[in-house]
């Protein structure tokens, strides 16, 4: 997690302010960018885009993916894709957050884009963890 930085959060809106339908994409890398979406970010999103503040934290807080307030833990995000499922990432979500407890944040993601080498998971922003059984969700949760 990033402080908020009005110059980053003016640039990764910048970059998508153009386009049609902007505020997913945007508020998808402020998410990204900072951990979280800052009432900061809100104002200056509705502003730029001639959005009401209530419009975009409307959709801030519709959407799981998105959060209004920083995560103070650790967060595994496991995918509950139907490939996955296939391959038993039911019984290790039990098993994740068993292990887990209250020390780290379980995540259901669908689909990390990894479906032949499932189940998967996302720890951080970038590093993808494939063919998961309950002995490497034990060493991600410990490693965490």
């Amino acid at each position: 997690m990033v402080d908020f930085d009005e110059h980053i959060a003016r640039a990764l809106i910048a970059r998508h302010a153009a386009r049609e339908g902007p505020l997913l994409p945007i508020l998808h890398d402020l998410q990204a960018e900072f951990g979280w979406i800052p009432e900061e970010a809100v104002r200056l999103v509705a502003h730029v885009l001639n959005l009401s503040r209530a419009e975009v934290h409307g959709v801030v807080s519709f959407y799981h993916d998105f959060r209004d307030a920083p995560e103070p833990r650790p967060v595994l995000k496991l995918c509950r894709a139907e490939s996955c499922q296939a391959r038993g990432a039911d019984a290790l979500a039990v098993h994740a957050e068993a292990v887990a407890g209250d020390r780290i944040a379980i995540e259901t993601v669908y689909c990390l884009g990894l479906c032949s080498v499932g189940p998967n998971a996302l720890t951080g922003r970038d590093h993808l963890h494939a063919r998961l059984d309950a002995g490497a969700i034990d060493a991600l949760v410990a490693a965490l």
